[in-house]
């Protein structure tokens, strides 16, 4: 009997996590299938309005201006930034904010994209109106083109009508993925149709892990006297001090224009183990032409360079022309927060 309880406790904690297990697993695949009607219906009647507000948002002097209310609007303030970390200038304005005030950020050279699913919340009224007196272009993304919304817009995304994962179908929760998905994919289509570069994106995200992830090999290497060189003509012995001091692992070999001439790795030395390699000369044991970056690589970039690597390096001279003006190890990439 007194195990009894503890025995009941835990079948019913069991039972608990396998239906939170279900329930996780039922709203996945009825959002998922949400996503799947709205790729079908992207290739089918959607695709001609969705080509048009791309190639409208392209050709917009202003900027994008996303607009809605609710879980409409958190999702318009997620693809507002979203636009604008990929190149297309955007700010959200709340919906109901924009009766008292806000209206004021939008001008004739922009261009609206106004979320709201059943297209008929009276609160989007005086901005649909205002739209419509100052001839700026409004997109509407909603599941119903003949709603009020949609009637007034220019052009409308009308997004397959779809089940909400909500056992009662009312949280918005298929839907807001959806339109958040649309707005993606707006995002993206508008990147790869300018030519939006990683060096362009990292402009926008100097923080964080995007941030690290975009830093330049100049942001993380090491310069002046931290850099290991010896000329050509030094015996080994001094190239070897040289290792030890910067504490590299190598040392870079220039000729007398100070180009690089060469590398003498821990590699090398191991190669050419000899009873006099100590008095030998640094031309003797070099490797020539070695492998260098510049200084405008991306960190992520240089990553993939000393991963894909054969033999395997874990530092690399950074050189402008043919003259090292640094040197980086993988331990500063790894430290800068890139990998």
């Amino acid at each position: 009997m007194a195990n009894s309880k503890p025995l009941m406790a835990k079948s019913s904690g069991t039972d608990q996590a396998s239906a939170a297990l279900s329930s996780g697993l039922r709203t996945l695949e009825t959002e998922a299938s949400g996503i799947a009607a709205m790729s079908a219906a992207l290739q089918g009647p959607l695709g001609p309005a969705f080509a048009a507000t791309v190639e409208l948002i392209r050709q917009a002097k202003g900027r994008v201006i996303v607009t809605g209310l609710g879980k409409s609007g958190h999702v318009a303030r997620k693809i507002a930034a979203t636009l604008a970390s990929t190149g297309t200038p955007a700010f959200f304005v709340h919906a109901a904010e924009a009766s008292h005030g806000d209206l004021g950020m939008i001008t004739p050279d922009d261009v609206i994209i106004a979320l709201s699913w059943s297209g008929e919340q009276p609160e989007m009224k005086n901005l649909v109106n205002y739209s419509s007196r100052f001839a700026i272009p409004m997109i509407a993304v909603t599941s119903n083109a003949t709603s009020s919304l949609g009637e007034a817009a220019r052009i409308v995304l009308e997004l397959p009508k779809a089940r909400e994962a909500c056992p009662h179908n009312l949280a918005p929760t298929t839907s807001s993925l959806m339109q958040a998905a649309i707005g993606d994919a707006l995002a993206i289509a508008l990147l790869e149709g300018r030519g939006f570069t990683a060096l362009e994106f990292a402009n926008f995200h100097p923080g964080g892990k995007l941030g690290a992830m975009l830093k330049f090999v100049r942001d993380i290497m090491h310069t002046g006297d931290a850099i290991p060189v010896k000329p050509l003509g030094a015996k080994m012995s001094d190239a070897l001090v040289e290792m030890s001091t910067k504490g590299f692992g190598c040392v870079c070999i220039v000729d007398s224009g100070g180009e690089i001439a060469g590398i003498i790795t821990d590699g090398d030395l191991r190669r050419h183990m000899r009873p006099d390699l100590m008095t030998a000369s640094v031309d003797e044991v070099m490797t020539r032409n070695p492998r260098t970056i510049p200084p405008g690589m991306l960190a992520t970039e240089m990553l993939e360079t000393i991963n894909s690597s054969k033999p395997a390096v874990t530092v690399l001279i950074v050189a402008e022309g043919k003259k090292p003006v640094g040197i980086v190890h993988v331990h500063d990439v790894l430290r800068a927060g890139v990998a």
